[in-house]
This record gives C-alpha cells, sequence and structure tokens, in this order.
C-alpha cells in the first residue's frame, strides 16, 4: 500500500514503533480498519512471522477486510496470520486442551470427544427437551413462535457466559427487574428450568453450544498454565477491531493478555455499539485504553459531505429532545424528504429514484442503499421486483430470512423427499410443481403444474414418478419434449439413487446439485443466488449430522428425515453465514438498517424506509429475556421502568441513525408512507424527529437536492 494514500493520523499508526499497544478510536469512516489493514502488512512486511499475528474481531462479518488483504497476491508467502473471533480462538483450545479439562467443566463421557453446536443443533436439541414442558403447560401465558422461544432460551445462556456470572442466576435477575404482571414472574422461572435442563444435557454428552465454549476458555482454559503458555509463546503481536462490539468477559481476557503482546493495535468506534442486544459493552471497551502506551484518535472522515455531519448532530438533539439548535438550511442539500400513501406508491417512488441516480446521475447500483427498520418479504419482493423491471441490479440480505424460506432451498428438500419415499414426508404436487419449476430453466408455471399433475401421485410416493414416455402425445406436446428430456433425466437419477445404498442427505445434495441440477438446461445453471443457498443449505445439513450423530450409529442415513421435519416445523431454520463478503458487487444493497452497519459498508447514497415505523427504535419483543437488564451495567435488584424503556430506544434510535449517516457520503433520501403495510397511520419517533428539522427549513427546489 503507498504511504502517499494515508492521512497523516493512519500514518502515525503506521509509523509507530513494532513494540508499541496502541488504542485507536474515531468515528466511523475516518479509516480505522484502513489502518489495521495496513498496520498488518507493515507487521509482515517488517519480518515479522505471519503466523504470529492474531486478528480479533466480534464476528466474523468484520473480519473480511483482512481476509482480502492476506488473499491478494503479493501478501509474502509462508505463515498466515489467524483472524478469528475469541469464541472460534475458545473453540480452537477446547478441541486442543480437552483432555486436561473436560472433568473441571463437569463433562460426564470421558472417552467421547466434544461436540461443538451451531445455534441450529442447540435449538434441535433443546426442542427435544422443552416440547414434554410445553405438553405439560409451560409459556401458556405468553404468544410466541416456537423457534423464537428457543432462541431466547439460548440468547439468555450466552448472556450469562459474555457478562461471567453463573447461568443459574439468569432468572432471579429478570424476576428482580420485571414490574408488570406477576405472571412473568414465572415465565422467567420456566425459561431458567429449559435453560438448567440444555446445562445439564449437554454436560452429559459432550456437547458445548456457544455459552460453554465461552464459559470453558475464559472460565478454565484461560487460568490454565498449560493453555496460557501456549497463546502467549504463539501469538506476539496483535490486532483487535471494533472492540466496542465485543462482550465483557473477552474485554476481560484481553487485559489480562495484552501485557504479554510485543505490539498491539486496539480499534475502537466511538459511536459503536450497535451488537449491544447480543451483549456488546463499548463501556468495558473503552476501558481497554488504560492498558495501552499510546491513545490515537482519528476525527476526519473520507469523502463524506460536512453538512451530513451537521444533520447527523441535529437528528441526535431532537432524537434525544436537547435543547434546541440552529439548524442550518444547508441540510436541503444532502437531504430529501418524500410522502406517499401507501406502500406501492413508496415502492415506485424509490424505484424511479434510484433509477434517475443510476442512469442519470452516473451512480453505480453499489453505492446505493435501500434500508428499513424490518424487511418484510412483501417489501423485499415489491423491491427486488421493481428493480428488476428497470433493468437495476440488487441484492437484498436479511439475517432473520432462513433458508428454508428460499424457493432453492425448498426445491431441493422436496427432490430430497422424492428420493426418500420410506421416510414418510408428506409432498403434494404443488411441492413437486415449485420444485420442478426451479429445477427445469424456462419451466412456466402453468406447464410445471400440468407436469406435476401427470408424472406426481402423492399416495404412490415408493413408486416413483411417472416416465414422461409414458404422457399422452397431446400432453407432452404442451409440456414440450425439451422440458420432458429435462424432466426424464432427472427422474432416472433419483431412481438410479434409489437403487444404490442410500448416501448422507448432505452428499446425496451435493451429487444432485453437481450431477443434474447445475448442468446447462437446469434451474442451477449459472444462477450464482441458486448456488449460493444449494451450498449454505448442504452446509447446514452436514454441520447437523456431525452434531447429532451418535457415535455407535455413524452410518445412519435416516437423519436426513429428522433434519427436513426440524425444518419444517420451524425448530431450525437452515441458517448459515451468508455472503456477506459481497461488497464489491455494483448492485444496490437491500437491507435492514442494523444488517448495514454489520456489514460496514459506505456508499454514496442511503434510502430509509418507513420513517414512521415504531421498529426503529422499539426495541423487538422478548418475553423470556431482556437484553439491558443482562448486562454489567445492570444493577441486580433494580426495576425496569417505563423511562428506562423510552431512554435506552432514544439512544438506541440516536446510534442507530449516527451510524447510518457516518456511513453515507452524499446524500440521504428519507421516505415514508402514512399507513404501513397493516393499514396503520405510522407516526413513531424517528418521523416526528426528522419532520420537525425539515419544517424550519425552506423548500428546495428538484435541481438542487441530492
Amino acid at each position: 500500500m503507498d504511504e502517499f494514500t494515508f492521512s497523516r493520523e493512519q500514518l502515525q499508526v503506521l509509523q509507530s514503533p513494532l513494540s508499541t499497544r496502541l488504542f485507536l478510536q474515531g468515528p466511523a469512516g475516518s479509516g480505522k480498519t484502513t489502518a489495521g489493514v495496513a498496520r498488518l502488512l507493515s507487521l509482515v512486511a517488517a519480518g515479522v512471522p505471519a503466523d504470529q499475528i492474531l486478528v480479533l474481531v466480534p464476528q466474523r462479518t468484520l473480519a473480511f477486510p483482512y481476509y482480502r488483504a492476506i488473499d491478494q497476491p503479493d501478501f509474502p508467502a509462508g505463515g498466515l496470520p489467524s483472524v478469528v473471533t475469541l469464541g472460534g480462538l475458545g473453540q480452537r483450545m477446547i478441541d486442543l486442551f480437552w483432555p486436561g479439562i473436560y472433568r473441571e467443566m463437569g463433562f460426564g463421557k470421558k472417552n467421547q470427544p466434544p461436540a461443538f453446536l451451531t445455534l441450529e443443533t442447540a435449538q434441535y436439541y433443546l426442542a427435544r427437551l422443552v416440547q414434554p414442558l410445553l405438553d405439560q403447560g409451560f409459556f401458556q401465558s405468553i404468544k410466541i413462535d416456537r423457534s423464537r422461544l428457543l432462541s431466547q432460551i439460548i440468547d439468555n445462556l450466552n448472556k450469562a457466559a459474555a457478562i461471567g456470572i453463573p447461568h443459574t442466576a439468569v432468572g432471579d435477575l429478570l424476576k428482580s427487574a420485571w414490574v408488570g404482571e406477576p405472571a412473568q414472574q414465572h415465565v422467567y422461572e420456566e425459561a431458567q428450568h429449559c435453560a438448567n435442563l440444555f446445562r445439564h444435557f449437554c454436560l452429559e454428552n459432550n456437547l458445548l453450544d456457544f455459552s460453554l465454549q465461552l464459559e470453558g476458555f475464559s472460565r478454565h482454559l484461560w487460568h490454565s498454565f498449560l493453555c496460557r503458555e501456549y497463546l502467549t509463546g504463539v501469538y506476539r503481536h496483535l490486532i483487535f477491531d471494533n472492540v466496542e462490539e465485543d462482550v465483557p468477559v473477552v474485554h476481560d481476557i484481553l487485559r489480562q493478555w495484552l501485557p504479554s503482546f510485543e505490539s498491539a493495535l486496539l480499534i475502537y468506534d466511538s459511536e459503536g455499539g450497535y451488537r449491544s442486544f447480543l451483549g456488546a459493552d463499548p463501556q468495558s471497551g473503552i476501558e481497554l485504553q488504560t492498558t495501552c502506551d499510546e491513545i490515537i484518535s482519528f476525527s476526519g472522515t473520507f469523502n463524506r459531505a460536512p453538512i451530513l455531519d451537521v444533520f447527523s448532530q441535529t437528528l441526535d438533539a431532537r432524537i434525544n429532545e436537547a435543547r434546541p439548535l440552529e439548524i442550518d438550511p444547508a441540510i436541503r442539500s444532502v437531504v430529501e424528504y418524500t410522502s406517499s400513501q401507501y406502500l406501492p406508491e413508496m415502492i415506485e417512488a424509490i424505484s424511479s429514484r434510484v433509477a434517475g441516480l443510476v442512469n442519470n446521475g452516473h451512480v453505480p447500483p453499489g453505492e446505493i442503499a435501500i434500508l428499513a427498520p424490518f424487511l418484510s418479504d412483501s417489501l423485499r419482493f415489491s423491491l427486488m421486483g421493481a428493480f428488476e423491471k428497470m433493468g437495476i441490479p440488487a441484492r437484498s440480505h436479511r439475517p432473520s430470512r432462513s433458508l428454508r424460506e428460499e424457493p432453492s432451498t425448498l426445491c431441493l428438500l422436496t427432490l430430497a423427499k422424492l428420493a426418500h419415499p420410506e421416510w414418510g414426508l408428506p409432498c403434494n404436487h404443488y411441492d413437486v410443481r415449485t420444485a420442478l419449476m426451479q429445477s427445469i430453466a424456462g419451466l412456466d408455471l402453468v406447464r410445471a403444474d400440468l407436469l406435476a399433475q401427470i408424472v406426481f401421485r402423492p399416495k404412490k410416493m415408493l413408486d416413483g414418478m411417472t416416465s414422461f414416455d409414458r404422457i399422452q402425445p397431446a400432453q407432452q406436446e404442451r409440456i414440450s419434449y425439451r422440458v420432458g428430456e429435462k424432466f426424464e433425466k432427472l427422474r432416472l437419477w433419483i431412481a438410479e439413487y434409489r437403487q444404490a445404498p442410500l448416501a448422507e442427505m448432505d452428499i446425496f445434495l451435493s451429487r444432485l446439485f453437481g450431477e443434474i441440477l447445475s448442468q446447462e438446461g437446469y434451474g442451477f445453471h449459472e444462477n450464482f443466488t441458486a448456488a449460493g443457498v444449494a451450498a449454505r443449505l448442504i452446509e447446514s445439513v452436514r454441520k447437523f449430522r456431525w452434531a447429532t450423530r451418535s457415535p455407535s450409529n455413524p452410518a445412519d442415513a435416516a437423519f436426513g428425515l429428522e433434519y427436513i421435519r426440524m425444518v419444517e416445523e420451524g425448530v431450525i431454520a437452515a441458517q448459515s453465514l451468508p455472503d456477506w463478503d459481497a461488497q464489491n458487487t455494483d448492485a444496490v444493497f437491500v437491507a435492514p438498517a442494523f444488517t448495514f452497519l454489520m456489514a460496514n459498508q459506505t456508499v454514496d447514497y442511503q434510502f430509509w424506509l418507513d420513517l414512521g415505523s415504531q421498529g426503529w427504535w422499539e426495541r423487538l419483543y422478548q418475553p423470556l429475556t431482556h437484553p439491558f437488564v443482562l448486562t454489567r451495567r445492570w444493577q441486580s435488584g433494580r426495576l425496569w421502568t417505563d423511562a428506562d424503556e423510552v431512554a435506552a430506544n432514544r439512544t438506541t434510535l440516536s446510534r442507530l441513525t449516527t451510524g447510518l449517516i457516518h456511513r453515507c457520503r452524499k446524500g440521504l433520501i428519507l421516505c415514508t408512507n402514512r399507513m404501513n403495510e397493516q393499514g396503520d397511520e405510522q407516526r413513531g419517533l424517528l418521523l416526528q424527529s426528522i419532520q420537525s428539522i425539515l419544517r424550519r427549513i425552506p423548500f428546495q427546489p428538484e435541481a438542487d437536492r441530492v
């Protein structure tokens, strides 16, 4: 990297002695991560063995700038830096030192190796324990989706590990803060009982969910002489990016570990803390600066219109009801406001405005982000359809949208049912119709429906699908012989598979994709989105098999039956780390606002949708947990009041809007519709705050707006 491309502040980081421990802080967009990547490269260029460098991040998506730097062709040959989360590092250490700690951690099976659980597999085991309790009447006083119920119980365990308290203390902590109906305290007791059952089950069967992995490393391995000697000997240099987004236990470990490093660079976003709902503690992170030799503060930003910072400060004051500020009329030059009556009008306005930016303003599609508090299926479908109609490339990401909701996943699972009729899983002709449409390129709904009705017999699944050759000629012509040829090849492949010994489900899906669906003439051929979904589904199935396979029965192929059943019941959602590293894709990015923040991406233009929605500032309904009570900052015995709720919501909204604006270079287009998707009028705090600012600024002509 050319040193003349760096700012004066970045050069201060690069030119600091390699024996220095630095604490770097500054706002988003000030070049902190760029300095971190440059520091990594300078360490390697100075002769530091790359495998002695540890790069820590709070979550894997924040590591992509470092991955990209390491993947460059000019990166020196030899070892590679370890780019991990502390949870990932802890998992490696538990696996390495398992014989020495399993008894101390309370695990019961001496001769069985540890099995590390994903969120999916943890929910699978928890569901098996919770279902009998649900049948007995547990959680009758609340209405919540089963998968969310399971995830909140697991979340309580994770937060207990993150703040360093016993998992058995969570229920009492939640009850001590509750001020509402007494029945809710009973819900907390039931959630605690389920968490205790799950922990006991894990210890009996050598299963480690995230909470046990974090506890195992922080409470046991880190205090082990052998483990600490190993870590301090292997890693001599540290880069810790986004310190503010990690949990207190991680900060505790780093506070003790830092003196052992020859050099360290800790990077702190002064406006961060977006993962607070997951246990992040910015206050704990900033305290690490006392362990460093030098504190460097970045203040400037790269290529962002200065008036956007003025708007950010003004909006923050309005949200927090601070004293009135002088409102700069120049805000109108970077902020555009549009209002619609209903959602379809807003979609049309947004797509037209994006088309104008791309076609007339020569803005690359990848420099535009469409952000909403929540991205419902209908909103996502409408936006993507509008952009497709206008020929504008677009991509979307919503973490809550699981793989089981993707058409490609439904296709693969339906074909798995057809290939394993002995499982007895129900399958109707609508499922087969959808699978055929996804499988065969160019097959429309009408012909797919006709073909499915002819070849599929729900009550005779063991006999397989009917051959295309046996269809009446008139019907063959309606379907077309090209489609018939592709269908027949798929049918014969399934028939031949059934004659051979059954393979494990992930192997079956891999073969199906590679030998049939990815070939020319089929729906996954050159469809990279569908191929990505297939790859993540196969990975999900494989991890499920690894975590649930019994050592006494390692070749049982029927676990696929259990996997599909759990997916259809909503217990597991086939979730996987998505392709976050698509920042170079030149396409409009459609996502929830918090998702965009965690992608750590900056664009020229942002569209904020549904300004009146309460979702911009109200936290999600979580009857079994509480993200603000389960923190180190919360005093046990203190009551959580409505005033606390409002203050926390205002802080969250202020942090969110500031983070978004600081990831925008040129302009904001603020969109609202008077009626939401349910037909209700919207008057949320964000809308009120923005309107109170814009009303005091004279209207600016279209030609002068962003």
